[in-house]
Formats: C-alpha cells, structure tokens, sequence
C-alpha cells in the first residue's frame, strides 16, 4: 500500500512545480480561481499522504495478516488512487487547454473544460473528507503503532517460523541439489584454520534451509566441531533475541543462568559470545537472513580464532551472500524436470508401491509439475494436496483453477506465504515496479530496455538528477529485483549487463493475485482472472480479447494488447474510454493506421506501434506533448511529419521498416525521414533509423544526450559534418552507419576516435578497400558489423586488438581469398557470420583462437570447398547455421569433414530461396528477443 502513496506523493510534487504550473500559459484564465484552489489543497493533501505513507510503513509488518488493518489499507489506497486520478485530470486538462487546434474546437474546449476545473474542485473536497474519515476509522479501531492482539503475535509467529518444517525435513525426501550438498559438506569438513563464512543463496521455496538442514544434521560434520548452533534470522529479527537465543543454544543452563544473560544489553551479550567461543571451533547456521546489518553485530560476536571455524548463511538476497568470503556461496537453482517429477510422484502416491503414478491421473500429473517450474516448495504443498485425491475430474479440477487455489485454498497458504514475503520486504519504489512485471504473459522474456521505458511513462522511476538518467535508474531497479532473486537474468548482451529477465511461473501467478486485489493491474487471459476489471489501473489483454463482456476502467494508465486476433473495430472502441493512458502498446495488432483518438490521449508517455501496418504518423502527434517513447519498429512508416520535432519530451525515436531479415543487402531496412528541424528534441537518447540528409547530419550535433543513433542514405559529402555531430555526443555508444547506395564510396581516414563506442555497423564501401585508422580505436567495442565494403586485405587481423569483441559480422566485407585466425584472438568472441564473401575459399582457424565462440554461420560463401578444419579446436562451439553452401560443402560436412563437426550440438541448413527461412529467422528473432512465450502473441512474418 505504501507504495501507492509513494507514486502519488511523486506526482503531487510534479503538479506542484514551477515548470509544470508555468506550461498551463494564459489559455486557462477562466479556471485561474479554481487552479489556486487546487495548488492549496494539493499541498495540504500531500502533507496528509506523507504522515499516512509513513504510518503505514512503520505499521504494515507489525500488521501481517490483520484483517481490520487490510481494509483500512484498501480504503486507504481508494483514497490514493483517487488523489492520483485528480492529479492526472488536472495535467490532461492542462495540456489539453493549450491545444492549437482551431480557434473554434478551442473555444468549445474552454467552455467544456470549465466545467471539469470545477467538477476537479468538488473532487479534492470529497478526497479531503475521506482523508479525514481515515483518520478516524484509524483511532476507532486501535490501529495504531505498537499495539498487536494475540491473534498478530500468532500471524508473526507463523511467518516466523515457517523454515522450521524445512529444517525437520528428513534426508530421504530430499531430492536433487546433490552437487549442492556434496559442496556444502567438502567445504565444512576441510582444513582451513581461519573463520569462513559461507553462503547459500536462491528464491524463496528452492529448498535452502532443507539442503543446509542436511549438512548440519550430518554426523561426520557435527563431530568436526567444538559447538554448533542454529539460528533463525527471519526478517523481523531482534538483534538482543538473536544473541540470547546463540548464547542459549551454545552454552549449558547452569552457565547461563549465572550469567544472568536475560538481563544483559546488546553490547555485554556480544561480549559473553565473544569470550565462549574463543578457544572452540565452531559451526553456526544462519538461516533466512534478509539484509546484512544483521552481520555488524554478529561479525564480532563470532570470534575470529583460527580454529576452523565456520558460518553457513542461508538467504534470498545475492547481495547478503556476497558476505561470504572467497567465493563460498552456492546459488541454489530449480529442480530438473526429472528431479522434480521424482519429488512430485513421492508425495502425491506415497501410499502406492514404489510411488507410481495411476495412468488416470498422468497427464494433469506432467502439467502440474510443469508449472511448478522446479520450485521444492510448490512440489512438495501441491504433491501433498493431492495425494487425498484419485479422480481424474477433480486433478483436471485442481490444475485449471490452480490461480484461485493459490489465493484462496489455505492448504497452499505456506506458498503464498513463503513468496509473498519478498514481495512484501521491498521498498516502495520497487514493489510497484514488480507488480508491473506480472501483467506479462507466462514464459516471456522481460527485455531491460522495455520494462525500464514503461515504468519511466508511468511515472514509477525517479528522476535522480546528477547526471543519472531514469533508464540508468530503472536498471538499478532490475538489477535490485535479481539480487532478491525476484527475476531471474536469462541473457545477457554484449557488454555483460542484463538484456532479458525471466518471472517464475508461480512467482507471478502470485504477484498478478495481488496486483488484481490491489488494483494495480490485471493481466486478463490468465487461467482464474475474470473479474475486476472495472476498478485495474493496467490492463494486459493476453487473449480472448472478445470473449470478454468486461469493460476497462476510464481510468487506465496501461493499455497492453498481446491478443492478434482482435479487429482494429475493437481496438478503436476500447481507446475511445481511455483518456488518461500514459502507456498504450499494440505490438502485432491488427491496426493499419494511427486511430484518431490516439492523439487526444494528452498524458500519453509510451506509444507502441511497433510490428503493425500502419503507414502514416498523422499531423495531430504534435498533440502529445508528454509523449517520451514512440515505437515503429517493423512498421510501414517511411516518413515522419514536421510535428514530430515538436514533441521535446521525447526520449526514444525507433522507426524502420524491415525488407530483408537475412539483411542480405543495403536496403534491408527502410531509412525514415524526417521533415522538418530536430534541434529541439534535446532529450532524446535513442534515434532510429533515419534518412541522412544534409541539414538532418548538422542538426544531430544539437542532440547531445543521444546514446545509440543509426542513420542510412549517406553520402560521402556528409561525412565531415555528420562526424563532427557524432563528437558532440559524450554518451554515444551505440552507432549505425549505412552509405548512400552500393556505389558510394565512404572516406573515414582523418576522423577523430569515437572512444565509447561498444556497438558499430557500417556498411557500404570503404576509401581505397581499406579499413580506416579509427578501426584501432574501438577498444571498447562488443559488438561489430561490417558490410559491402571491399577490403582487398584480409581484415580479421586489424580486428584481432578489439579484445571485448564478443560479436561480429562480417557480410560482402572481403574481396579475397584467406581469412586467418591465428592463436590468441578474439578471446571473448561468442557469435561470428561470415556472409557473401564470393571469392572466399580457405578460412585458417588456429589452435587457441575464439576459445568462446558458441555460434557460427556461414552465408552464401560460394567458393568454399570444405569446412575449415580449424573448427575442431573450437569445443565451445554449439551452434552452426549454414545458408546458401555450395554443394561440395555440404557433402564434406556430412562425409571427410564430419569428425570436424562431432561436437557441435545443433547444425541447421538452408536456402534462402526456401520460403521458410524468413519465418524460421522471424520466429528465432522474437524468440531471442521476447522468449519463447512471444511467439504465439505474433502473427506470421510475411516478408
């Protein structure tokens, strides 16, 4: 609840700015009295939300599970949203009052709108009773700081100790983590004098207070020590109750009680640990461990003896387990599907012989472990459950209502649990960022740049100044969110940072139960998801879009459409209830043209037509003043209007349409054009693909926060001056070139360096088939592709200095015959294409080159022969794409050459001229970008 608050107090101070007040103008005169009115309440509503955001802060984990107190938190959060939605009408009111439309429609506005300055006045009134009747709901209900029943002590008590069981587990219901375990007993059992500190670390439900239960339950390892301790951390921990119960688990009763240890304070109780422990050798457990400070205390407590002693920390967060010394820390993973069936079959058919599974039962049995994706905790509750059941109608049953089940059925209720503690330790500016990850479908891949983009629209990042942009910021954000083990990193790009993130399945079956209940969002086409639609703030229409006899809240601030099935019909009538949309993305939908609607949309940050049909951006964009991202990606548009440089918020421009994705020629991609001046888009980061012209390349040295920008048609008299852009921009470090056409001859020699750069593509022909002397300067570089442009020199050598290089193309780049890569290169390399090189017919590839490469293709290379024997010291190699290969090389593939190849998993073939390959490179595309769980949101690529 907090966090509601918190978005709403960030936009209160928003509205309240002298900028934002100073944009309003003198077109709003008639609502002058009322906006004075408003800036007052506003202030005096926000000091209210602040003491109240504070309160419930200092109350919410003493209050777990308390019913009054919950709906007390939903009146409360009623109230937030109310203010929010105030706060929003007053920002489309204001933008809508300076439209520039004609001097009629903006009379009629005036005259319409002044009965909504006053409709917002009334508002603020009811929200300031309502504030109050809070307060009073509050003091009628005791709902105050440090008062708890017996019935929260028995709710904390509970959450408490619900790693208890898991350390009662006996050893053969262990199953899996072997390696783990193995691990975990080698580095107790080994002779190492000073004090370790170990780690083990994973979401929560994997299993790790279990497998750390196994080790110290271990006799052989329980010998080795002089004592031995257990100690539960939770998150709710008392420093002096920790230290009192070591010193009651270490030392015997009669010891303790001359002590008189109960009576102690922090310092002395430190000092009693200190002293007994300093001639033993020691083994403690810390299990469940939430945050380090925890370790300041303790850290002294456990004397550093030179005894062998050790300290196991069991934890969710990565950033606790980076306490361990030398790299002592285990990050517990999911079960193997064929580890988790085993678990699965042992507690729902313990009763039968050998734990069987009836053949009624097995194939709801499969989908019910497939959707526990591996997590212990899910197995063992759902297994459990289940076991009492043996009807195949009520295991159907149980699978298709498994969301209400997780919400309502108090036997799973340690799940819910178990994962909602994460949920409920993170900060306010995090939790609302997570519960926004949920509305995606199950299986997608939540791409960094994406998610980072639509929370920045929704207002959910902060803008930290000091020169810390809020992508920089939301990327701290995600990269909090995987220290928490809340989402997991499934690839990373070239650089190492983070590309796409990965939700547990039940992880966000969970958070989309409480993003629903809270009103945060709903993502409708999940399984137990059919109501509430009327009262969600986001709305993500994963399928069955017309199924629905729902109606969207006319407040929304996220319309996300996955569903390709619906028509534009539908589409349109939807938008038309939206007026407060800060985020509409129609990725793959079925629209052809921007719906008029759209651009009335006045408080719209996020605007997604990317994959479409759409043809033509109309004039009316210059409308949408707060607009920070537009989307056009795999459009239709090749033309922008004069009104797109208008749009001075904007923070990223992406418009390209995609004519060949084999990018087999220049003209794969379409370059736009842009009329008109862009010197006033200062914002923008990310700019393209646009069309270079000779005014265009002088204006981009005006953009100097751009960090990736790609321009195409250009021609070697732009060069100097388009060069002289590029210096301007500190930050760039993403950069496409792409000449004019397969005759124009480029000419970089003499240019300056650009020093950060760690992504380039350049195509087209260089000065004299010569690569430039800037090429020695790109030590940075990651990523690199060069395309058409006639080297006569073997250039594989002038990369070989570029030892950061982890992709590289090379596509028509070399007229000659050898490419050699001698011992020692490319040390990161991952991916390499080598692609319509005519002449090419020897590749020499030495012992102790690319000792990384993981994927390889071969293109239209119409001269080569054989596979290149080299290729066989390359034991990392798992993937091989062949494309247009002369015959003689596929016989030597599948003939000499196989005992080249042995070791490589995965070798795909293909002719480009078969109408499968666009689809196949379509489908590996979204994949790769989206995760598997993208592809079925997307309609055929079609060329």
């Amino acid at each position: 609840m907090a966090d509601a608050l918190f978005i709403v107090l960030r936009k209160v101070a928003l509205s309240l700015g002298e900028e934002a007040l100073q944009k309003i103008g003198t077109e709003v005169v008639e609502a002058a009295p009322i906006m004075t009115d408003f800036e007052h309440s506003m202030k005096q509503i926000e000091g209210e939300l602040s003491i109240l955001q504070a309160f419930i802060g200092q109350v919410s984990a003493q209050r777990f599970g308390d019913k009054a107190f919950d709906a007390w938190l939903d009146q409360a959060r009623d109230v937030a949203h109310e203010v929010e939605d105030i706060i929003d009408e007053y920002a489309y009111l204001t933008v809508q009052a300076v439209d520039t439309s004609s001097f009629f429609k903006r009379k009629f506005h005036q005259i319409k709108n002044f009965v909504a300055w006053q409709k917002l006045h009334s508002q603020i009134s009811q929200v300031e009773a309502r504030i109050q009747r809070l307060s009073e709901m509050r003091n009628r209900y005791g709902l105050s700081v440090g008062k708890l029943d017996k019935n929260n002590d028995f709710q904390l008590a509970n959450q408490l100790y619900l790693s208890d069981s898991a350390y009662l587990t006996d050893n053969s219901e262990i199953v899996g983590h072997v390696d783990e375990i193995g691990q975990l007993t080698e580095w107790l059992l080994e002779e190492r004098q000073d004090r370790t500190l170990m780690a083990v670390f994973g979401m929560g439900g994997l299993g790790k207070t279990t497998i750390t239960s196994s080790v110290y339950k271990n006799q052989k390892i329980i010998t080795s020590f002089d004592c031995h301790a257990w100690i539960t951390v939770s998150q709710t921990y008392q420093v002096e109750e920790l230290l009192r119960e070591i010193i009651n688990q270490l030392i015997d009763e009669r010891a303790r009680k001359a002590s008189g240890f109960l009576a102690m304070r922090r310092m002395r109780l430190v000092e009693v640990i200190q002293s007994y422990l300093q001639d033993k050798k020691y083994f403690i457990v810390l299990d469940d461990v939430w945050d380090k400070d925890v370790w300041l205390f303790l850290n002294y407590a456990f004397a550093r003896n030179n005894c062998g002693s050790k300290v196991l920390i069991t934890t969710r967060r990565k950033d606790v387990s980076s306490l361990a010394v030398d790299n002592y820390a285990i990050e517990l993973k999911t079960l193997k599907y064929a580890e988790s069936w085993e678990l699965f079959c042992k507690r729902a058919f313990r009763s039968s012989q050998d734990n069987i599974c009836p053949e009624n039962v097995r194939s709801w049995a499969h989908k019910i472990v497939a959707k526990c994706q591996g997590l212990p905790l899910a197995i063992v509750t759902i297994g459990s459950i289940l076991a009492y059941r043996d009807k195949e109608h009520e295991w159907a049953f149980f699978y298709k209502q498994l969301s209400w089940q997780l919400a309502n059925n108090p036997e799973l209720s340690w799940i819910s649990n178990v994962l909602n503690m994460s949920l409920n330790d993170l900060p306010c500016y995090l939790r609302s960022c997570f519960l926004y990850c949920a509305l995606y479908p199950e299986d997608y891949k939540i791409k960094r740049k994406l998610i980072s983009k639509l929370w920045i629209a929704e207002g959910l990042v902060e803008d930290r100044g000091d020169g810390t942009t809020m992508e920089e910021v939301a990327e701290c954000y995600l990269m909090e969110l995987t220290q928490r083990s809340l989402l997991q990193v499934t690839e990373r790009n070239a650089c190492g940072k983070a590309r796409t993130f990965l939700m547990h399945d039940l992880v966000r079956e969970l958070t989309s139960i409480v993003a629903k209940n809270e009103k945060f969002g709903i993502a409708f086409g999940d399984v137990g998801i059919s109501q509430g639609f009327h009262e969600a703030r986001r709305l993500c229409i994963q399928r069955g879009a017309q199924t629905s006899n729902t109606s969207a809240s006319s407040r929304l601030r996220s319309f996300i459409l996955f569903d390709t099935e619906v028509p534009s019909s539908w589409i349109y009538d939807r938008l038309s209830r939206f007026r407060l949309l800060r985020v509409l993305c129609l990725r793959f939908a079925n629209v052809e043209e921007v719906p008029g609607v759209v651009t009335e949309l006045y408080n719209l940050r996020y605007l997604d037509f990317s994959h479409t049909k759409v043809k033509k951006i109309p004039t009316s964009i210059k409308k949408l003043v707060n607009l920070q991202v537009l989307d056009l990606r795999f459009s239709y548009v090749e033309e922008l209007p004069l009104e797109i440089t208008m749009l001075t918020s904007l923070r990223h421009l992406h418009v390209f349409v995609v004519h060949d994705l084999q990018e087999r020629s220049l003209d794969c991609f379409s370059a736009t054009k842009i009329l008109g001046n862009i010197c006033h888009l200062k914002n923008l980061q990310a700019l393209q693909i646009v069309s270079a012209d000779k005014d265009l390349v002088s204006q981009l040295g005006n953009l100097r926060s751009l960090r990736s920008l790609a321009i195409m048609k250009v021609r070697q008299s732009y060069i100097a001056e388009l060069w002289n852009s590029l210096t301007k921009m500190s930050n760039l470090s993403r950069l496409v070139i792409s000449a004019f056409d397969m005759d124009e001859v480029l000419d970089f020699r003499m240019l300056k360096p650009l020093p950060h750069l760690k992504f380039f593509r350049l195509a087209g022909k260089l000065e004299a088939g010569v690569l430039p002397s800037i090429f020695y300067n790109f030590e940075k570089l990651t990523w690199l592709k060069i395309d058409w442009s006639g080297l006569k020199k073997d250039p594989i050598s002038s990369f070989s200095h570029m030892l950061n290089l982890v992709h590289l193309r090379l596509h028509g780049t070399f007229g000659g015959e050898q490419l050699t890569f001698c011992a020692g290169w490319f040390p990161k390399l991952n991916y390499l294409q080598l692609a319509s090189m005519e002449n090419l017919n020897w590749i020499e590839i030495e012992d102790g080159t690319m000792m990384r490469l993981n994927q390889l293709e071969l293109f239209g290379l119409g001269n080569l022969k054989a596979v290149p024997d080299g290729i066989k010291y390359i034991k990392t190699l798992h993937q091989m794409y062949l494309t247009d290969m002369p015959k003689q090389f596929l016989e030597s593939l599948h003939g000499s050459g196989s005992h080249i190849v042995q070791h490589i998993r995965n070798i795909h073939t293909f002719e480009s001229s078969d109408s499968e390959v666009n689809n196949f490179c379509f489908a590996e595309y979204l994949a790769n970008k989206f995760g598997p769980g993208a592809i079925k949101h997307a309609p055929t690529y079609c060329g």
